[in-house]
Order: C-alpha cells, then structure tokens, then sequence
C-alpha cells in the first residue's frame, strides 16, 4: 500500500511518467528470472553496498542521484574506497544504509519504506531472501528484484550482469563499451599462457588479519578463479569443495606453496586494531609492508619457502565482488610469470579504466609486496 501511494504520487506529479510506466521491459538476471520493469527506474535500493562500483561505472556523471538506499559495506569494507566517492559526491553521506552482514539486515519493511522501484542484490543473497520471506513481501507489494552476480562465478556471470545493470540504468552502450575494454585486458593474459605448462601454487588468504584465526580462503570461485586464470594453481581448490572455506594452518605448511596471497583493504571501521593490510586508494605501502610482515610470522607462514623467498604479495580485497577484477588478474599474473608479462602494466590498466570510465581520480594503492626490486 505504501509504494502504491508513493508511486501514483510520483506519477501524478511527473508530466510524461505515465506513458513511460506502461511500456515496460523484461530484463532475464543472473538467476534466469524474467523481471518485469517499469521504466524510468527513478529508486534503486542496492542490496549489497559495493554494487555502488557498478552503478559508478555506467553513470559515472550522478551515479547515485536515484540510489535510495544500500549496505553499510560500502563504506565499512573499503573505507578508502567510500572516501574517494564522498569527496566527489558528498551527497552520499545522507543515503540510508543498513548493515549488510546477512541479507536479513535489510527487513522488507525498510526495503518497502524507502519506496524503490527495484532491488538489485547478489545472487549469492538470493538463498537467504527466499528463505526469510523477503523475496514473497517485495513481491506482494509489487517491488521487483534483480539478481546479478561479480562474486560466486566472476567470468561467467560478469558479463551477462553489465548487460543487466546497462539496460536498468538505460546504459547499454555504456555496458557493452566497458565489456570491450575487459574483454580485451584479460585477453593480455589469457592468451601469452596457452602455452604456459609451469604453474605455482598459490595459498590465498581471503581478509588476513581481520579475524584472530588462520587461514579463510577460496575454492574453485571467485579469487580461486582469479589465481587459475593467471597462471597459478589455487591450493583451496585442493582441499575445499566450493567457493569459500578455510584450511588449518598444518594444511598450508605441509602443502608448502610457492606464493602467499592475502587480501586486504581499509577495514578500520571493522577492526580497528587488526593486522589487516591497508589496501585502497592512497593507501600507504610502507604501514602495508609492515602489516604483511607480520602476518607472515603466524605459525602457518613463518616456515614456508614462499616467505624466505619473499613470494608474499597482498592485493585489494573487494576485487573480489566487482567488475574491475581483471586487473587484479593482470597484477597476479605478473606476479606469478614476471618474466612473461615484463611488459604488462596493471597500474596503467586501472589508470585507464578511472580515465574512461569513472568519475574519481586515480590514486595508486590497491597492492604490494614483500619482494625485494
């Protein structure tokens, strides 16, 4: 009842509205579900914070001028990230959000009350929305929702979710633009491997250091994607069966792994006094080193030949649920095979992407080191 009021509201003071919300579109999402839109979507409710790297990416000129809504995590799992956009769009700072540890945080009646005309979420969400009973509420009053995916399966699923977020936002040329420019960066590194056979093992330690325990990774998903596609072989996908888990300690000494990958990012608003790596725009490498350092010191690394080599690395942890993961797929793979991409440029790659395609400027940050130059 409320949206209804809401929306005729809407409709009787917007001249033209109402020729536009009676030629709808089907958009098909992630989770193959036929969703009937009416355009113009003038509420957006993002059902996870980071799908703001999205919307950001498709209209870069007021990416969230219609955003009536989205999960604290924006700003709570890559505080770097959210400041770069505050500064820009200082507007932000009065958009509801809610905590986004559980999709239950959202509530359909907070969801109802921000009156949106769609919900985009995660398909990873999706199990928990039908069981809580949000996905039968948001239906009854008529709120539809879409499910697209940078998380659960990056290569599989990215593409087909631009095209959704481009005809939502009325950007397809946009989207398919954007796909180009991707298509073409993983292309510089899936292609000089073909004929690659000598691949290291890589252990991926997904947020070290915010948690007191070692060691949360990944399986055949997500950053377990990642490392394969670069070149490496992924030591959770030995052990875990699906896209995230965790080894224990012994696990990772006894299988001895040629490289150590952490993932990090500015989560002071988490755990402040974590050792978490910093990692994010104008993060500063120096107080990054040393975090890493010390993170190498926990029993499950200080006897690794990857530590004594210093083959430790740490890179941007919500690479992990946006579309711009192909950059860190050039950084890992430069990692991994430095001599076959000596002339790869992933700075210059995330560079570009900014200049093109999004509205801050770019700052360096995003990963480091323990190798020596």
């Amino acid at each position: 009842m409320l949206r209804g009021v809401l929306a005729a509201g809407v409709l009787a003071a917007t001249p033209g509205l109402h020729a536009a919300a009676r030629s709808p579109i089907v958009i098909t999402d992630i989770a193959g579900r036929a969703v009937r839109i009416d355009r113009p979507v003038r509420r957006i409710l993002l059902g996870d914070g980071p799908l703001a790297y999205v919307v950001a990416l498709l209209r870069p000129d007021n990416p969230f001028g219609d955003v009536v809504g989205w999960g604290d995590n924006f700003r709570a799992a890559d505080l770097d990230g959210y400041q770069a956009y505050l500064r820009r769009f200082p507007e932000i700072a009065r958009i509801p959000s809610f905590r986004s540890t559980t999709v239950d945080s959202i509530g359909s009646e907070l969801a109802i009350s921000l009156a949106p005309d769609v919900v985009v979420m995660n398909l990873s969400s999706k199990p928990a929305a039908d069981s809580s009973g949000l996905m039968a509420r948001l239906a009854q009053v008529g709120i539809p929702v879409l499910f697209i995916d940078f998380r659960t399966k990056m290569f599989d699923n990215t593409s087909r979710s631009i095209e959704v977020m481009g005809a939502l936002l009325g950007r397809p040329d946009r989207a398919a633009e954007f796909l180009q420019f991707r298509q073409e960066q993983i292309e510089r590194v899936t292609r000089p491997l073909k004929a690659v056979r000598a691949r290291p093992t890589v252990m991926v330690e997904r947020a070290a250091g915010l948690y007191d325990d070692c060691c949360l990774t990944y399986g055949d998903g997500n950053f377990g994607e990642l490392v394969a596609a670069a070149g490496g072989v992924n030591l959770g996908t030995r052990f875990l069966h699906g896209t995230f888990g965790a080894l224990h300690p012994e696990q990772v000494i006894a299988s001895d792994p040629d490289v150590v990958l952490v993932t990090g990012a500015n989560w002071s608003l988490y755990s402040p006094a974590g050792d978490w790596v910093n990692l994010g725009p104008g993060a500063d490498p120096a107080e990054g080193q040393a975090r890493l350092r010390r993170l190498m010191n926990r029993p499950a690394y200080r006897t690794l030949r990857a530590v004594r080599q210093e083959r430790v690395y740490s890179i941007w942890h919500p690479f992990y649920d946006n579309p711009y993961y192909f950059v860190a797929l050039q950084r890992i793979a430069k990692w991994l095979h430095p001599e076959l991409f000596a002339s790869l440029d992933p700075d210059a790659t995330f560079r570009e992407l900014h200049a093109r395609f999004l509205p801050v400027p770019y700052q360096p940050g995003y990963w480091l080191s323990l190798e020596k130059p």
